[in-house]
């Protein structure tokens, strides 16, 4: 049934084809038997007939000239006295297509209205209608508008449809292009926040093999033991300094300029507690838990697991209402780190974390997610049973 509704949408012309034959075929059926009683009288009545096919065949093609055809028709029918036929339903068809079509101007659309209002009491003068009474020839003329009003009301009340659909369909264009627009903008700055994150990484591991190089050398002679142990820390060092940048370079697709700034350690796992502290004394009552054995974890995981926390508790301070209470907790797995934080606090609006972010401008989850991406993590942020907002992460500890 959907594949036919589909074809015969596809195929306007061919649904009106098919119409304009039926009521071609039906008029001329009257008026062959039961029209005017005369030869020459029918033959007149005809062009009227395929005039009327021809409009509704071609309504929606050529709306505009079909209209006036219609008109045309009218009017050949009034002054060769041709009686109406179940034909002139056309006009009734013309005059709804006029009101509902776009391409239409208002002033045309008005001017039919009009046509159609005066059809009938021009019918009514033009073949001697007479039904008795005055009032009973009143009432039948309005009667006889009737169909005429309510075929260009409908007309029209598609057309007003149409244009707010369309207009509808335009805004949501429009927001959607600055919505992603936004959503890039918020990227790059979070892409240019981690390249001086990799410089920061970088930074540092290279500036402990260059010291653990220069201490092998100085104990090379005296102490063996001493330097293998620093070789094999440089070893190390410069293959998990390989693994942050290629996970870096990996969602970077433009460098940041260097910049000559003095190195700052990043923050780890070790100093989210340290976090907390701070958040408790600014105000906010926060539980912090961890479960599993405490390890050390690659440099990008720690600062992914410490950047993700301070996001959210930072996010329940502006969203969550001054009775907010916070829970942190941190679970370690045997390939893995688990993060869930989550508060009692009203939440953010739904269409913030929906949108990509929970911190007002839409940043706050854009740049969470994009950190768990260099890691290959997992993010699951949304309203909390009974109120309150959660967020979820799990970062797998990949082998270099």
């Amino acid at each position: 049934m959907q594949r036919l509704y589909d074809f015969l949408r596809r195929h306007p012309t061919g649904v009106d084809g098919f119409w304009a034959v039926l009521l071609f075929g039906t008029a001329m059926l009257e008026v062959a038997d039961n029209g005017p009683s005369t030869t020459a009288a029918r033959l007149v009545a005809v062009p009227s007939v395929i005039a009327m096919g021809a409009v509704v065949a071609l309504r929606r093609r050529w709306t505009k000239q079909m209209f006036w055809l219609a008109v045309a028709t009218g009017v050949y029918q009034l002054l060769t006295h041709t009686d109406v036929h179940i034909g002139d339903f056309g006009m009734l068809i013309a005059l709804y297509t006029v009101a509902a079509s776009a391409e239409v101007s208002r002033r045309l659309s008005r001017t039919a209205f009009a046509l159609g209002v005066a059809a009938a009491p021009l019918y009514a003068l033009r073949f001697h209608v007479d039904k008795g009474r005055t009032v009973d020839n009143v009432l039948f003329t309005l009667f006889v508008v009737v169909p005429f009003v309510l075929a260009w009301v409908l007309g029209d009340s598609l057309r007003t449809r149409r244009a707010y659909y369309a207009q509808l369909i335009e805004r949501n264009q429009r927001l959607e292009k600055e919505r992603e627009a936004q959503s890039k903008v918020a990227v790059a700055a979070e892409r240019a926040r981690i390249a001086r994150e990799l410089h920061d990484v970088v930074a540092h591991n290279v500036s402990v093999m260059v010291v653990q190089a220069d201490g092998a050398a100085y104990v090379m002679d005296v102490a063996p033991e001493q330097a293998k142990e620093a070789l094999q820390t440089i070893s190390g060092t410069g293959r998990q300094a390989l693994a942050e940048m290629r996970r870096l370079l990996g969602v970077l697709r433009t460098g940041e300029p260097q910049e000559s700034e003095d190195y700052v350690p990043q923050p780890d796992v070790e100093q989210i507690e340290v976090l907390v502290e701070q958040v408790r004394a600014a105000g906010l009552a926060v539980d912090f838990e961890v479960e599993g054995a405490p390890r050390r974890l690659p440099s990008g995981v720690e600062l992914t697991a410490y950047r993700i926390v301070q996001e959210a508790l930072t996010n329940t301070r502006k969203h969550g209402g001054p009775d907010a209470t916070a829970s942190v907790r941190l679970v370690y797995f045997d390939d893995g780190l688990g993060l869930l934080v989550e508060d009692d606090g009203r939440g953010a609006a739904h269409e913030l974390y929906e949108d990509g972010g929970a911190d007002g401008a839409g940043h706050g989850l854009i740049g969470m997610r994009e950190r768990i991406g260099m890691v290959g993590g997992t993010l699951d942020t949304g309203p909390r049973p009974g109120g309150g907002f959660r967020i979820s992460a799990l970062l797998p500890l990949k082998k270099s």
